[in-house]
């Protein structure tokens, strides 16, 4: 699969806005001011719906992890995952996947857009805790001495490391990542709010690796799980605008 593909946006493609664009299909506001209309939009719904959902996915990924079915396989750890260090400072990037995953939804134009939003992080969260149940993981006790990492002891005293394959935080992310380049690019963003976005999940994906709560394989799975969902969405938008 060629890589333009797999950062394919899961919403239906509308006419781009590039130079070539003619002057009544260009934004007729700021880009700004455009992102601004669409965090008003429906801004209550977005703020009561998004920690509904956060919060009902963590009741459910914890009560998961600690009500396993079977004893956990441990995930195997691959060259990359030596050579990625442990960070402290990757705690933040870490944490941050809250705030990140919320802007997506926060910047949905209207209802379509929110409901495009909320089902493909449903899907990929029913997908993702199915597997964990069925088929239980957690990642390798680490030689590390946490105490020499404060930012991490916490997490780790929390989230023991259990639901590790696929990663959802990889998921999340990634999916996020497809629906915020959509949503810039329909308001005329420049190019540097693109490559914000872009640097920002790659950043949430390594610090799973970083604080140890995920190996390489973990990531993969969580990527594929977000680009196969991304894409579903995709092909089903297509296949409704050619019957229409």
């Amino acid at each position: 699969m060629q890589l333009h593909k797999l950062w394919r946006s899961p919403f239906p493609k509308a006419a781009s806005v590039t130079s070539r664009s003619s002057p009544a299909s260009r934004p007729s506001v700021p880009w700004y001011m455009a992102l601004g209309q669409r965090i008003a939009t429906l801004w209550f719904v977005k703020m009561i719906g998004t920690t509904a959902g956060i919060s009902g996915f963590f009741f459910l990924y914890f009560w998961v992890m600690h009500n396993p079915p079977s004893t956990p396989a441990v995930m195997p750890l691959t060259p990359i995952d030596h050579w990625v260090a442990v960070s402290d400072d990757a705690m933040l990037l870490y944490g941050s996947l809250w705030f990140y995953i919320s802007l997506a939804p926060a910047l949905a134009k209207d209802k379509a857009e929110l409901w495009v939003c909320a089902r493909g992080a449903a899907v990929m969260a029913a997908i993702g805790l199915a597997v964990f149940w069925f088929f239980p993981t957690t990642v390798p006790v680490f030689a590390v001495d946490w105490s020499q990492y404060p930012a991490l002891q916490f997490l780790k005293a929390t989230d023991v490391g259990g639901n590790a394959f696929p990663s959802l935080h990889v998921a999340f992310a990634v999916f996020t990542a497809m629906l915020l380049r959509r949503q810039l690019h329909s308001v005329g963003a420049p190019a540097w709010t693109q490559w914000l976005n872009l640097l920002w999940a790659f950043g949430i994906v390594y610090s799973t690796l970083a604080t140890r709560q995920h190996v390489l394989l973990d990531v993969v799975g969580g990527t594929l799980l977000a680009v196969l969902v991304g894409w579903a969405r995709t092909r089903r938008d297509r296949l409704v605008l050619a019957e229409a």
